[in-house]
């Protein structure tokens, strides 16, 4: 063992170790329980973060500590390797796109493996690679026959300049990020999956994780949005082209008598006919394309003012028949219910507020009970509690929430609406009208119409030599060996589908491609996904709570429809890790407050790294970086070398790395404490990483455990000194900082005389009886007040107790002679002496 802690020697050593030796790889093995860890795969960026750090160093910590407790650990990595920046790269310095990723992989992998983390690198894989989007082309076309993938017009942001569709994360402040001209909403046809009709099995299937966190299955439910209310009829009085009515949703039918107008959203295809022969139409398309060019977040935001324009026309109210004034707003978005809501300005204050900015009437329909009567005029807020109603004709004098039902049943008895389910979940939008991305695989043909292309015929390849032109069009378009082919159907020219998927998709079943990885034949082979899925344990960062893991239950709920797969949830357990703050801000490089991995690697080493991101706050929260953390991790990593350094002499003629059995009635007073020590620590870091990922916690309790290692060496006299208890010690030490430190870890087990590598090695097991203390502390109370600690026998009687604290001199000096009225004794914790 080298005398100094040379931790760029050793981390190197022990990397090119385990890679020759291929100790990461696993097999199906039917006669062991497997345990799939697995973090979210990440984008090629070509420069790992702090954040990377974190959440590898978790995945890291519990695939390595179920692999020492016996399991068939399957523990991947890969890429998300399409996307915006590597166009944005191609176009910004004239790189190609697939050399760009190409190069950023090499990059990373590099990085991740300096870090010593355990993957089985034979399972890597790269959604840009065909071997890869084949299989995502062939899960289209599965989508595509079960009728979940269809084309239909949908509104986009179009830049005018590029003519192009951009992304929404390519408009900024309502401007193309590339030429700055104003974005417009623009009605292209798109390829979207029929998520929707998945929506009530998603909602319901939440509670089944119970391994998941509550706020990203809360998340989940909102996004979902279900809510249960009923769609009505408000009649045009006139025919306005093809619509002789207004359908709305709602879930407060039950104030429908307080309607006084209605809003559009500028969408909503009944509002170009009533702008036919309008007066006012210029003034009105002026505010709707002002509307348009906002974000359907910026139009649903609270922060928002609420604006809109009367367009002239009116509706009747389904029981009224009173004439209801029709508005277009900025707050309606055509996709989420029908696109048009009803205004009660009584007892909403979103409409409250609508209606006194245009002076638009309030009807009071619900009045509190037990108070005044609620007066529109004298009205500053919306009423929007529980009440009962009024101005509702035969409904008057019904509680409102009772009269609901009574609402629903009434309009449904005249057909003028209709109970109904209502979900906030829109389908999903794949289409991209982008170039580095997996093409979808249809063809145009115009005798056959949409064809899909034939399984035998994937990969539809994406070509890797590509112009970028000034238009900004998808350079897909402009390349006639992609575009032009045979119809597969009647053999006819014809033409491929430019739009390219959504990357979503790609991240969308990558974790059934790892059970599978080489497998030419099939997307993945059903009998390795009934062995691994599904993961075990999840880990990311809580930004994808929403949408990855969304798309990713509705593939994995799709596949078991189609008996694809086994499971209907991809995911068991799921941590979402916090995120890496400097001075209480995200790191950022447009903040300069960005700290390099690799720096630190450089500086201090893998281990120390993954210690200090591990130990300084537990894996949920955001954590703080600290320079002198760091720095107080290389230390204790030193500490550990130097107290292992110190016993090579003294333990060299030790054969038992190990004590098979800890006889407690043999040891002294300093041998059992240490013992309980050490057993001690063992039992707090296997709860802590088993159960309940406390990693800062069980750090602690290794620093502990070394804590009292030192203190036993220097309060015993070496000759005196325990050593088969000590090099015991050292041993389930360098075990259980193993997850957490591996490379260091590999050395001192080397160094202790132990065989084969430590991460091989079985989890130490702990003794319950030597945690036992044969003193415990007892805290001694005068009326209350703690006024002295002594040192007693565990497991005193409480009469016992009583007697040896009475009896004991320091006790009799406290009391003084005072009058003992009263004596509480709680057996190992404390005795309360009440005297006057």
């Amino acid at each position: 063992m080298q005398e100094r802690y040379d931790f760029q020697d050793l981390e190197r050593k022990w990397q090119q170790a385990w890679e020759r030796d291929n100790i990461y790889g696993v097999t199906v093995d039917p006669n062991k329980e497997k345990y799939y860890c697995l973090e979210m795969f990440p984008y090629p960026s070509g420069q790992l973060h702090m954040g990377h750090v974190r959440n590898y160093s978790i995945g890291d910590v519990v695939a390595r500590f179920k692999t020492m407790q016996g399991l068939q650990v399957l523990h991947p990595m890969g890429w998300d390797a399409f996307g915006l920046p590597a166009e944005n790269a191609a176009i910004k310095h004239g790189v190609p796109p697939a050399q760009w990723t190409t190069e950023n992989i090499a990059n990373m992998r590099s990085q991740l493996q300096a870090m010593g983390l355990s993957y089985d690198w034979d399972r890597e894989v790269a959604s840009c690679y065909p071997d890869y989007y084949k299989w995502t082309q062939w899960l289209f076309l599965q989508l595509y026959k079960a009728n979940l993938a269809y084309k239909k017009k949908a509104n986009v942001n179009w830049c005018s300049s590029c003519a192009t569709v951009l992304a929404n994360e390519q408009v900024v402040d309502g401007a193309c990020e590339r030429c700055d001209t104003v974005v417009e909403k623009k009605a292209l046809e798109q390829w979207f999956f029929r998520i929707t009709d998945y929506a009530q099995r998603l909602l319901d299937d939440l509670d089944k994780l119970p391994g998941w966190p509550d706020k990203v299955k809360t998340m989940q439910e909102n996004w979902i949005g279900r809510s249960e209310g009923a769609e009505m009829d408000f009649a045009l009085p006139e025919k306005k082209g093809d619509f002789e009515k207004i359908r709305v949703y709602t879930t407060r039918q039950d104030t429908i008598y307080g309607v006084t107008y209605l809003v559009l959203a500028p969408e909503h295809p009944l509002v170009e006919e009533l702008l036919q022969n309008n007066n006012r139409e210029e003034e009105i398309r002026a505010f709707i394309r002002k509307v348009l060019n906002l974000s359907d977040i910026d139009r649903t935001s609270t922060d928002i003012e609420k604006e809109g324009i009367f367009t002239g026309h009116y509706c009747l109210n389904p029981l009224t028949g009173e004439k209801v004034a029709i508005w277009i707003g900025n707050y309606v978005l055509v996709d989420y219910g029908t696109g048009a809501v009803m205004g009660v300005p009584a007892h909403d204050q979103r409409d409250f507020e609508f209606a006194t900015k245009y002076n638009l009437p309030i009807q009071v329909v619900i009045q509190p009970e037990g108070i005044p009567d609620l007066v529109a005029e004298d009205m500053d807020h919306a009423y929007d509690e529980d009440g009962i109603l009024v101005n509702s004709g035969p409904f008057n004098g019904m509680k409102n929430r009772e009269a609901l039902a009574a609402i629903a049943t009434e309009l449904e008895k005249d057909g003028k609406g209709t109970r109904k389910v209502n979900f906030r979940l829109r389908d999903w939008l794949i289409s991209r009208q982008r170039y580095w991305g997996a093409p979808i695989p249809i063809v145009h043909c115009a005798t056959c119409g949409e064809v899909p292309v034939p399984d035998e015929q994937l990969p539809v390849m994406l070509p890797k030599d590509v112009e970028f032109k000034p238009s900004g069009e998808s350079p897909l378009r402009s390349r006639e060996d992609f575009m032009n082919c045979q119809c597969p159907s009647c053999g006819e020219p014809a033409q491929r589908e430019t739009d390219t998927m959504d990357t979503f998709v790609c991240s969308s079943w990558y974790f059934l491609r790892y059970c599978s990885p080489k497998n030419d034949d099939e997307a993945f082979a059903r009998d390795d996904v009934d062995y691994w899925m599904n993961v075990d344990q999840y880990i990311g960062g809580v930004e994808h709570a929403i949408l990855h893991l969304l798309y990713a239950r509705f593939f994995t709920k799709v596949l078991s429809d189609l008996n694809l797969v086994g499971v209907d949830e991809p995911f068991e357990n799921l941590l979402t890790q916090g995120m890496v703050l400097m001075d209480g801000a995200k790191m950022s490089k447009s903040k300069g407050n960005v700290v390099s991995p690799e720096e630190i690697i450089q500086r201090y080493g893998a281990d120390t790294a993954r210690l200090f991101i591990l130990f300084a706050a537990p894996p949920e929260r955001d954590l703080e970086w600290s320079d002198r953390g760091v720095e107080g991790a290389h230390r204790f990593l030193q500490r550990v070398w130097r107290l292992i350094q110190a016993y090579q002499e003294p333990l060299r003629d030790l054969s038992t790395l190990m004590l098979p059995h800890l006889d407690a009635s043999t040891l002294n007073r300093e041998d059992k404490e240490l013992a309980r020590q050490i057993h001690y620590a063992v039992k707090k870091v296997t709860e802590d990483v088993g159960n309940r990922f406390n990693f800062n916690t069980a750090v602690s309790a290794i620093m502990e455990l070394v804590n009292a290692m030192y203190l036993y060496k220097e309060k015993v006299p070496q000759e005196k000194q325990n050593l088969p208890l000590f090099k015991d010690g050292l041993a389930r030490l360098v075990l259980i900082l193993a997850p957490f430190a591996p490379h260091v870890c590999e050395e001192l087990w080397k160094s202790l005389g132990g065989s084969g590598y430590v991460h091989q090695q079985p989890w130490p097991t702990y003794d319950e009886k030597a945690l036992v203390k044969d003193e415990v502390e007892i805290v001694v109370q005068l009326n209350g007040k703690v006024k002295e600690r002594l040192s007693l026998a565990n497991g005193l009687d409480v009469e016992t107790l009583k007697s040896q604290v009475l009896a004991n001199e320091r006790v009799v000096a406290l009391l003084g002679g005072k009058n003992v009225v009263k004596v509480i004794a709680v057996p190992n914790r404390l005795v309360n002496i009440v005297v006057k």
